[in-house]
């Protein structure tokens, strides 16, 4: 297993410097760059129009280009960026002027929030439900469970938001739920049992909207795995002698249909840090990752997209490759080394 892994990483590095590579060069060509929009804010007029001072203009431009470096050729920030990259030095933010590293650590606390608990809550409903399903397939149980994870999954998760802040969040009818922020601003007077309630109590509605629309994949996952597993010749013979269906469930079937599901728990942990709460995020005014990204895209914050993507594609490759050795450790027939010839 060894070789594999280190074979692995070394294939990292290509998939790695080919995503830097590629965004580094879309960023050349979009127009209005930092320094414009550093210029834009600085000079924007009553009307709201940029009122252009030749040449003042001029040499702020040129100062700022000299500060944030495009006052080099592309060719040179491409290898000082990889340089600085290898290091794991990300640089500092052009809009916000903090070291890249402060500003993701400043914006874990919320992400961390909605990513751990969104993973926690969806797997402990999907994996059971799941289960539950496959053992009375084809009931009334399956049926209307079925349509109702179905209809949780199509209906997106910002206008569920929307439906929840008018109905709980002082919208229209009850304001139960605060509506801004992961605490409440005494939350450090609070003892501990209270701050534990004042946290889960902002994540109330946030989390709703997230565990709603994200565990029927895995529900439907679930019980499609486990049909497959008992129409197996094993679970048949084991039946034939005579084994109750909760010894044959448990003993048997759990850890072979486990498998897919246990081997997808570090993409799905990881992705529900960095994907899908953007809007989550802006809708209940929590400032997370998601919200770092998308403004640092809209104000070319380049530093914070560059360092973000970096980090979030090392995170994801890593976690690849551990999924791939959990297929190992559930299942002991798979052999890396019959792979790599």
């Amino acid at each position: 297993m060894l070789g594999y892994i280190l074979k692995r990483i070394l294939l990292m590095l290509p998939t790695l410097l080919g995503a830097l590579t590629v965004t580094f060069v879309v960023i050349q060509f979009v127009p209005g760059g930092p320094v414009e929009q550093i210029m834009a804010e600085a000079h924007i007029g009553a009307g709201g129009a940029y009122r252009a001072r030749g040449d003042t203009d001029a040499k702020q431009i040129a100062e700022l280009k000299k500060l944030y470096g495009f006052d080099k050729p592309a060719y040179v920030r491409y290898f000082e960026m990889l340089k600085n990259f290898a290091s794991f030095h990300l640089g500092r933010s052009f809009m916000q002027n903090k070291d890249v590293w402060a500003l993701i650590r400043e914006k874990l606390p919320v992400s961390i929030s909605l990513g751990l608990w969104t993973f926690l809550i969806s797997y402990l409903i999907s994996i059971p439900l799941g289960i539950a399903k496959a053992v009375r397939d084809g009931s009334r149980f399956d049926a209307i469970s079925t349509v109702l994870v179905l209809i949780g999954f199509a209906i997106p998760g910002f206008v569920l938001g929307v439906f929840l802040i008018v109905l709980f969040a002082g919208g229209t009818f009850w304001e139960i739920f605060p509506l801004r922020g992961l605490t409440s601003d005494h939350w450090a007077q609070l003892a501990w049992p209270a701050r534990i309630g004042d946290y889960f109590w902002h994540l109330t509605l946030p989390l709703t909207c997230l565990v709603i629309g994200s565990f029927a994949e895995m529900t439907m996952l679930t019980k499609n795995t486990f049909i497959e597993e008992m129409r197996k010749q094993y679970v048949l013979v084991a039946r034939a002698k005579g084994l109750s269906q909760q010894r044959v469930l448990w003993k048997h079937m759990l850890r072979n249909a486990l498998i897919p599901i246990v081997t997808g728990f570090p993409a799905a942990f990881v992705g529900a840090f960095f994907a899908g709460s953007l809007l989550i995020e802006t809708l209940f005014s929590l400032d997370g990752l998601g919200r770092l990204s998308y403004e640092s895209i809209v104000r070319r914050d380049y530093p914070v997209v560059l360092g973000s993507l970096y980090l979030f594609t090392l995170i994801g490759l890593a976690v690849k490759l551990i999924s791939d050795i959990l297929y190992v450790v559930v299942d002991p027939r798979v052999q890396f080394q019959a792979v790599g010839k």
